[in-house]
């Protein structure tokens, strides 16, 4: 347990500012995420320091496709979440409510990261926002030992929260639900709306941190697959991130609440993708169908895979040193470089 910063006083009430639900605690009261507390007029983060899960991923699960491909990062969570989607795969850490996990110091941290040999930390499992101040101490130890930071968000953050974030963070995937149609939030999130989401983007964006967006499509729900909606959301990142942002259209698989609704029709999955190209975005992809042709991607300039994948494993790179394809030159957005397994690099000069 450790104090918190993220939050103000507002009468006899602590307001935490962690996240866009402003949670205006008395004394004793936790927030909706379950993991922060007034404890006597001060805001305490009752995770600090405490791992729920933690695990050797490959940077293409988060997914990051434009971030150092073929790295591997150890992903570490608390208990706890800001949303309570009906949906989750890791409801078991997400919704629990009590606070458990092993103890441990952003150092051990960092040092079980080099130990197992992975260029960064992720934050995720659950919403990394909740325990910030946790993160942020990690991952400033993390970038000073050559280690990068990235994030699995819901995006539901505050401007507070972001400028914390960019301490020390590099990358982040921001995960809409439902092509983020605002019904949906709330029947299957508990999320009031979207808005927030789109102010973090920007945020996030200014502050040099690169991103990339996926949407869990939802079938049979009514309000979770409408393609009018993934144009839009299409449409919105094109105009306001630019058009060589990543969007990823994830197939929705059964469980926890919703263990009744069927995965997602790949050709949906398919339709959405082709209609964010249509909208204006250079790189669109199929998540979580593995061996599917839109895990590639594809030069904007000739159309040829440049790098083909297959799940999370990099099984062609057509890029020349610098980036650019290799059969027309055209450059793709690229951040770093394609990693070798037990590739080690140094991180380029914080911002």
């Amino acid at each position: 347990m450790s104090y918190a910063e993220l939050y103000r006083i507002e009468g006899d009430r602590v307001v935490c500012t962690a996240c866009a639900r402003y949670c205006r605690l008395k004394d004793g009261q936790v927030g909706l995420c379950g993991v922060r507390k007034n404890a006597g007029g001060r805001l305490v983060l009752m995770v600090y320091g405490r791992i729920i899960a933690s695990h050797v991923d490959p940077i293409e699960k988060k997914p990051l496709v434009h971030f150092w491909p073929g790295s591997s990062v150890l992903s570490i969570a608390t208990t706890g979440c800001n949303w309570l989607c009906r949906y989750c795969q890791n409801f078991d850490i997400s919704q629990r409510r009590k606070i458990e996990g092993v103890e441990v110091t952003p150092e051990e941290v960092v040092e079980a990261a080099l130990r197992v040999e992975a260029n960064g930390v992720t934050y995720t499992y659950n919403e990394p926002t909740i325990f910030m101040e946790f993160a942020r101490d990690v991952g400033i130890m993390a970038r000073s030992r050559g280690l990068f930071n990235t994030f699995v968000s819901n995006g539901y953050m505050t401007p507070e929260s972001v400028r914390v974030a960019a301490q020390f963070l590099d990358a982040i995937t921001v995960d809409f639900k439902g092509n983020g149609n605002p019904e949906f939030l709330r029947k299957y999130a508990g999320v009031p709306g979207p808005e927030p989401i789109y102010e973090t983007l920007l945020e996030l964006r200014r502050a040099g941190i690169h991103v990339e967006v996926t949407d869990l499509v939802v079938p049979e729900v009514g309000v979770g697959d409408r393609l009018e909606d993934a144009r839009k959301l299409a449409r919105w990142i094109a105009d306001n991130l630019g058009p060589d942002t990543p969007l990823h259209f994830l197939r929705f698989h059964p469980d926890y609440m919703m263990s009744d609704v069927p995965p997602t029709p790949v050709e949906t999955l398919e339709r959405h993708r082709n209609a964010a190209l249509e909208e204006g975005l250079r790189y669109a992809y199929v998540g979580n169908v593995p061996g599917h042709r839109y895990e590639d991607t594809y030069c904007p300039g000739c159309g040829r895979p440049v790098i083909r994948r297959r799940g999370f494993d990099v099984i062609e790179w057509n890029l020349d040193e610098d980036n650019r394809c290799k059969f027309c030159g055209h450059p793709i957005p690229i951040v770093g470089k394609h990693l070798e397994k037990g590739d080690r690099f140094f991180h380029v000069p914080m911002r």
